[in-house]
C-alpha cells in the first residue's frame, strides 16, 4: 500500500461525513427535545438520555476525533505498507457510517418515531462483518488493521493462518447475524460476536503452541 497521507482526501471526506449529523441537528434544533435518547437497551427501547447539545455536537465530534486518530495510528504503523487497500477503505468508513446510523436513530426517536433499533443495528453489523470477513484473508501483517495478537504479530505464518480462518468464520457468522436480525434478540447477537472473536483467537494460540 502507498503512503497513507496520499489518501488524506478520503479522510477529509469521511470526517466531513462523520460531522454531517451536526448539520442535521442544527436544522432540527427547534424540534428536538432538551433531553435526547443516546442509549438503547437490549429490548431496543431508549434507556439513557443526554442533553441536546451533547447529542448533536458531542457524539459526532468524538467519532470524528476517533477517525483522525485512526489516520495517525496507521501512519505511525511501521508495517503500514502491508495494510490491504480494500480493508483500509472499509476501515475508514466505519466511523462515518456509525455516526450517521446513531444520529438517525437518536433524531427519529426524539421526534416521536419508533425505529426498530435492534433490527437496524443487527443488520448493519451483519453487513459490516460480511464485508470484513471477505477481506480478512487478504490482510498482511501490520499493527493497526487485523487480528493483532502477540503470536500473530511475531509470526507471519500464524498471521496468515489466523486471518484465513477468521475470514471463513466471520463470513459464516455474518450470515447468522443477518438472520438473527429478524429475531430481534440482542443476546443471540452478542453470543455470535463472542464466537467470532474467540474462535480465531483460540485457534491462533493453539497454532502458536504447536509450532513455537
Amino acid at each position: 500500500m502507498t503512503n497513507l497521507w496520499e489518501h488524506k482526501g478520503k479522510f477529509v471526506v469521511t470526517i466531513l461525513v462523520t460531522l454531517l449529523p451536526i448539520g442535521a441537528g442544527l436544522i432540527l434544533w427547534g424540534q428536538l427535545p432538551a433531553e435526547m435518547p443516546t442509549h438503547f437497551g437490549p429490548d431496543g427501547q431508549a434507556d439513557g438520555w443526554s442533553s441536546r447539545t451533547w447529542a448533536v455536537f458531542g457524539l459526532p465530534l468524538v467519532l470524528a476525533a476517533i477517525q483522525a486518530l485512526c489516520l495517525v495510528m496507521m501512519e505511525a504503523d511501521p508495517k503500514r505498507r502491508n495494510i490491504n487497500g480494500k480493508l483500509f477503505g472499509v476501515a475508514i468508513w466505519v466511523c462515518p457510517l456509525v455516526s450517521l446510523l446513531v444520529a438517525a436513530l437518536m433524531y427519529s426517536t426524539a421526534l416521536g418515531a419508533a425505529p426498530d433499533v435492534n433490527f437496524i443495528i443487527t443488520l448493519f453489523l451483519g453487513v459490516l462483518l460480511l464485508v470484513i470477513g471477505n477481506y480478512l484473508p487478504k490482510c498482511r501483517s501490520n499493527y493497526t488493521v487485523g487480528i493483532k495478537l502477540p503470536w500473530t504479530l511475531h509470526d507471519e505464518a500464524n498471521w496468515t493462518y489466523t486471518h484465513r480462518l477468521a475470514g471463513k468464520v466471520w463470513t459464516v457468522g455474518a450470515v447468522v447475524v443477518l438472520l438473527t436480525a429478524f429475531l430481534r434478540n440482542i443476546w443471540i447477537l452478542i453470543a455470535v460476536i463472542a464466537v467470532l472473536v474467540l474462535v480465531p483467537a483460540v485457534a491462533s494460540y493453539l497454532y502458536y503452541r504447536r509450532y513455537a
